[in-house]
């Protein structure tokens, strides 16, 4: 379950206590309400508590069963989360006015004529507070902080994904070739899905590692590692980004849009190095374009344990590579506190942006 840095400095030793003081997640909406509709959209702020249960007690206090209430994405149970849901409005403006509890508290409230669905976000706004900070360390992190602004950081899947065991995704794989069996539809695609993902980050790592020998080393040397041409070489070696993307590679439109084949890759090149698009990784499955070329053959030696049960994965393409904007920071010296703020588009993950800035996990 390793994965691998793209940033070469050693591990930066801090304090980061998950909680609703050092941690806070502000959902960004897809779009703004229309302001009249029969769906009630609540902007709610939850602490140290999951969504299904924040959704469980809404439930249970406004007399709407949870599969009746929208939501945009799933938050942490650790810290304080800002999100929106949406319900039928009729029979539950009063008890909405009169909600009490000391977890949950409704900040806004607006009309709209959709029910929220899953993926109705852009991403989400983080602050996070590291503590016991060196003024040193400061230093190193602030210009960790600004490399990261300019180059951005793999989209790995985080630890939430595969459990506290790591083991998520030898279940989904035991289920994938009918060794195991698991009645409960949810659970089996979640498992199914930590596979994929599993799957996904050996990949990106993978990608990552071929890009810090093409940043390392000269075309003659690299002609001694990879056996592709040295106008092949010598193409991808003068891409200025430090991700380098290959022939046959898929790329997707950033942050919004669909996946693509390049064909061109020196001009698709110029558009990653503009942030308008970005490599998209493989999420196997019988349904998203394959890549080809040297991609290809790369994707192919990951995904080949596959192909026997294929067709049970729809599979999709996601971002292997994002740019995390509105970074922000503060170091406060007389209390060793670093203070950070940033934006990530939705399926990213702060714990991975904290793993590439520290090197821990």
């Amino acid at each position: 379950m390793d994965r691998l840095y793209f940033l070469n400095h050693t591990k930066i030793d801090v304090i980061f206590n998950k909680n609703s003081r050092d941690f806070v997640v502000d959902e960004v909406p897809l779009y703004e309400n229309s302001g009249e509709g029969e769906h009630l959209v609540l902007k709610v702020r939850k602490k140290d508590m999951t969504t299904w249960d924040m959704l469980q007690v809404m439930s249970e206090h406004l007399g709407v069963r949870v599969r009746d209430i929208g939501y945009a994405g799933l938050k942490d149970k650790d810290g304080m989360t800002i999100q929106s849901i949406s319900m039928i409005k009729r029979g539950v403006e009063e008890k909405v006015a009169n909600f009490s509890h000391d977890k949950i508290k409704i900040l806004e409230t607006a009309y709209h004529k959709n029910k929220l669905r899953i993926g109705h976000l852009k991403g989400n706004r983080f602050f996070i507070r590291l503590k016991k900070v060196s003024k040193t360390d400061a230093v190193i992190l602030s210009n960790i902080l600004e490399k990261i602004k300019d180059t951005g950081i793999p989209n790995y899947f985080g630890y939430q994904r595969f459990g506290r065991d790591k083991a998520n995704h030898q279940t989904g794989r035991d289920i994938l070739k009918g060794k195991r069996t698991e009645r409960r539809k949810k659970m089996k695609n979640f498992f199914i899905s930590a596979y994929q993902s599993h799957l996904f980050n050996l990949w990106l790592s993978k990608r990552v590692e071929i890009s810090k020998l093409f940043n390392s080393f000269t075309v003659e040397e690299l002609g001694g590692i990879f056996n592709w041409s040295k106008e092949t070489i010598t193409q991808i070696k003068s891409q200025e980004s430090f991700c380098k993307i290959l022939p046959g590679d898929i790329m997707h439109h950033y942050p919004h849009g669909k996946a693509f084949m390049i064909n061109e890759v020196t001009e698709e090149v110029k558009r990653f190095e503009k942030k308008e698009i970005t490599l998209a990784g493989l999420l196997v499955g019988k349904k998203p374009i394959k890549a080809d070329g040297i991609a290809g053959n790369i994707e192919r030696d990951f995904f080949a344990e596959c192909e026997p049960f294929i067709d049970k994965m729809q599979g999709s393409r996601r971002l292997a590579w994002i740019f995390p904007t509105h970074i922000e920071y503060n170091y406060k010296e007389e209390q060793a506190w670093m203070e950070l703020n940033f934006f990530l588009p939705k399926g990213s993950y702060a714990t991975v942006f904290l793993e590439e800035l520290l090197h821990t996990n």
